[in-house]
């Protein structure tokens, strides 16, 4: 590709589908055990919004709120997660992080930063610097979309 031709989205996002593959990979080696992919999914959630009913969790997921509560058990049972009873209705559960949980994401994110560091370290630094913009741009972007996204559905629930 030369420097004056502009890439066309298609071509950005099979290039950018592929690094996600590799980054499965590469985080793969870092191991999430002892948690799933849902479950590691429920944890970024619960760090995101503390609180949380088991039902907007669902929601959330695109799940049924029976397979969300026995994602939850499973998390509740090696103690990443807590149940609250909620101030405004004694009937519903809050969902928040325990203290171990906190440990597990802050140790999981170390591991796969030392990973990525790794293949970092094989790139020039003009082109770690061209990454760097690059993803700051795609992430600027992504959340935009999401947050129009959720705007939306919150407008149609």
């Amino acid at each position: 590709m030369s420097p004056s031709s502009r890439p066309q989205p298609l071509q950005v996002a099979r290039v950018t589908s592929e690094a996600a593959e590799l980054l499965e990979v590469l985080w793969g080696r870092a191991s999430t055990a002892p948690v799933s992919a849902s479950q590691l999914r429920v944890l970024f959630i619960l760090e995101h919004h503390e609180g949380i009913n088991l039902r907007t969790l669902a929601a959330v997921l695109g799940s049924s709120p029976p397979s969300t509560s026995r994602l939850c058990d499973r998390l509740q049972a090696v103690g990443f997660i807590e149940r609250r009873t909620a101030a405004e209705s004694r009937r519903e559960l809050e969902l928040f992080l325990s203290r171990r949980g906190r440990a597990f994401l802050a140790d999981l994110r170390a591991r796969r930063e030392a990973t990525l560091e790794g293949v970092l370290e094989l790139m020039s630094g003009a082109q770690r610097t061209a990454l760097l913009r690059g993803l700051e741009a795609f992430c600027s972007a992504a959340g935009e979309q999401i947050h129009d996204s959720d705007a939306s559905d919150a407008r149609t629930a």
